[in-house]
């Protein structure tokens, strides 16, 4: 049976496409966007998540570890300030070292049996993605099918990039294709072409990432050129495709006046697009890097104001492209 990684599988989801829809969230990504809410996504293997805050210290997880890959260490950090009883504040309060306990995986040991989880009392340790077959998948969404019919809703495959896994998502389009149940791919657009034709006979509506226009500065803050997505942008345009076109705004990033002219001036140029969505900013996916070791690097970016926003949707306005807002500040 056809199977793939799937890192999640959100239902009653009203913001990956029109009506009430289920998302599946499949794992790897070819991209590594700065601002990445979904940085667990990125591998096309499971990977370890580990919540500090929530670690009891108690060393279950280093016992069960097969591979001994797990320790527990203690580390002098900051101090604390303690006030005896009794005494005057002056004369009690001292300083001392607040000793910190921390938990570290050797990852090249790791074989990602997950033992360590069923051991962890206090779900400090999780791992995201999992293989599942279709019919895994299909057996989660057929029972949304009454939702998915009241509300002109569907399915939407997202990511990670779906398009990183052609024969899972494909044999996943053709089952929901013989439900008739809507589909939608939200897709950052960098796959080869022959992927594109693989799968758009099966897909109703595409969500399409467009971050910046600027070959160079798309590189540096995602790791990857953006011609190869403008082009099979213009190719899925040209083939009739129906697709919607999201571009989040990051401060400092792509949020300038003149790439999102650049935008409006490419996206107006295109036939059958249906829409271009605006996305606001946040960081709430902070806490992810610190679970997964990794250095958030947007440490400080606040969202973009509600008025600057406007401004935005304005730019796009004037192209007379249909532009909606998403994420605003309040």
């Amino acid at each position: 049976m056809t199977s793939g990684m799937v890192f999640d599988i959100k239902k009653y989801s009203i913001n990956d496409g029109p009506g009430i829809r289920t998302t599946v969230f499949m794992s790897g990504c070819p991209l590594s966007c700065l601002w990445c809410h979904n940085p667990e996504s990125q591998p096309l293997q499971p990977v370890l998540l580990y919540r500090q805050n929530r670690c009891l210290g108690c060393g279950a997880c280093v016992e069960v570890c097969p591979q001994g890959a797990i320790s527990v260490t203690e580390e002098f950090s900051d101090t604390e300030l303690t006030e005896s009883h009794g005494e005057s504040l002056k004369n009690s309060v001292q300083l001392r070292p607040l000793r910190v306990q921390k938990v570290f995986t050797d990852q090249p040991k790791c074989t990602r049996c997950q033992t360590c989880i069923a051991a962890c009392y206090s779900g400090a340790r999780e791992f995201s993605g999992r293989e599942m077959t279709v019919g895994e998948v299909m057996s989660q969404v057929e029972r949304e099918i009454p939702f998915y019919d009241q509300s002109g809703g569907g399915v939407t495959f997202s990511g990670g990039e779906p398009l990183m896994q052609p024969g899972f998502l494909s044999a996943l389009l053709k089952a929901c294709r013989r439900q008739e149940i809507h589909t939608a791919v939200d897709t950052s657009g960098f796959a080869s072409w022959q992927v594109f034709e693989q799968i758009r006979g099966d897909v109703d509506l595409f969500l399409y990432d467009l971050k910046q226009m600027d070959s160079k500065k798309h590189r540096a803050v995602t790791g990857a050129p953006n011609e190869p997505i403008l082009e099979n942008l213009r190719k899925l345009s040209t083939a009739g495709a129906r697709f919607v076109v999201r571009i989040p705004l990051i401060p400092g990033i792509n949020d300038d006046e003149q790439n999102l002219a650049e935008s409006a001036k490419f996206l107006a140029s295109l036939p059958h697009l249906e829409g271009v969505e605006l996305m606001g900013y946040h960081d709430i996916a902070q806490a992810k890097y610190e679970a997964l070791g990794r250095e958030y690097a947007l440490v400080g970016v606040k969202p973009l104001s509600s008025e600057t926003m406007l401004s935005a949707q304005e730019i796009f306005r004037s192209f007379g492209l249909r532009t909606s807002l998403h994420g605003l500040d309040g």
